[in-house]
């Protein structure tokens, strides 16, 4: 297993009070270096233009990377740019394409990329819901253009629904976009009758929803669509917000259930995409919670 990250990651600065601080990134790297000592981390290279104009424009490109002098500029009421944010973003979005490249190269089977910002809320046009550009979709239309394959999965457990990711894909038979989610929640997306080219596949969680019903969720309509559709390659979009001490939404897993769901996954990368999985961190606010839980999820992603 291989693993990515950069220091410019934690530049991204949204304020003080801000849910996706840099204390999540650190949170997450100090877990896994006291669990995982001999974990092989490579430094993300930056995302290149013609890597994020696969997937956004060139409006958007331009304004995440415009330069930022001091303080905070506001995209939106949660999404904000500062000084270190354009160099961060850039990151993020590189370390989901070198780790594309390195499990496609044979390197290693799994990869996980510990960067923010996150990604699935950005739209093609759009920097929403703490994301700026949208990572696993530049990681996904790479391994598609670049690499040439023909069936590529995003599977996304965080608790919000990627409605960036469904987006960018929706009409991209290629790519299939598997979410469970929490139903009315931030972005209000994800219906389970979005189907885009028959390639979206949601599935709503009530709130107060445990681990029992997450799991079969994804046991009797997620994993088996997942098993059709034969991945070559399997993307994580691996947000742990919906831990149950998680202060941003009402779900009620635990690190084990992430850890399930990795292992589950990983059955089905065995099956038909020579073990390759790449997940990429999303959300998860409360910080103990997500350091356990990335540390549960790459340690099913090193079993």
């Amino acid at each position: 297993m291989l693993a990515w990250t950069h220091a410019a990651c934690l530049e991204h600065d949204p304020g003080t009070e801000h849910p996706e601080r840099p204390a999540r990134l650190r949170a997450v790297l100090d877990a896994l270096d006291r669990a995982y000592p001999d974990l092989d981390w490579r430094e993300a290279p930056m995302a290149r233009r013609g890597d994020l104009l696969r997937v956004h424009g060139d409006t958007l490109i331009d304004e995440v990377l415009a330069p930022v002098a001091s303080g905070l500029q506001r995209l939106d009421p949660d999404t904000a740019l500062s000084p270190g944010s354009a160099r961060a973003a850039l990151h993020a979005a590189g370390a989901g394409l070198a780790a594309v490249d390195a499990v496609m190269a044979g390197e290693a089977q799994t990869a996980f990329c510990a960067v923010r910002p996150p990604g699935h809320h950005a739209t093609p046009d759009t920097a929403m819901g703490f994301c700026l550009f949208n990572n696993i979709a530049v990681a996904a239309a790479h391994a598609r253009d670049h690499h040439g394959l023909e069936r590529i999965a995003i599977v996304d457990f965080d608790v919000h629904h990627g409605n960036g990711t469904q987006a960018i894909f929706q009409a991209e038979p290629r790519i299939a976009y598997l979410s469970s989610h929490q139903s009315g929640l931030y972005p209000h997306s994800g219906s389970v009758h979005e189907r885009g080219a028959g390639n979206l596949h949601n599935a709503l969680l009530p709130p107060g929803s445990g681990g029992f019903r997450f799991r079969n969720t994804w046991l009797d309509s997620l994993l088996p669509a997942l098993d059709a559709f034969r991945p070559q390659l399997v993307l994580v979009s691996a947000g742990f917000d919906a831990h149950l001490a998680d202060p941003l939404a009402d779900l009620m897993l635990d690190a084990e259930d992430f850890a399930w769901i990795t292992s589950e996954l990983r059955t089905i990368a065995r099956r038909h995409a020579s073990g390759r999985v790449v997940s990429m961190l999303e959300g998860g606010y409360h910080l103990d919670a997500l350091a356990e839980s990335a540390v549960a999820h790459v340690g099913a992603l090193r079993d």
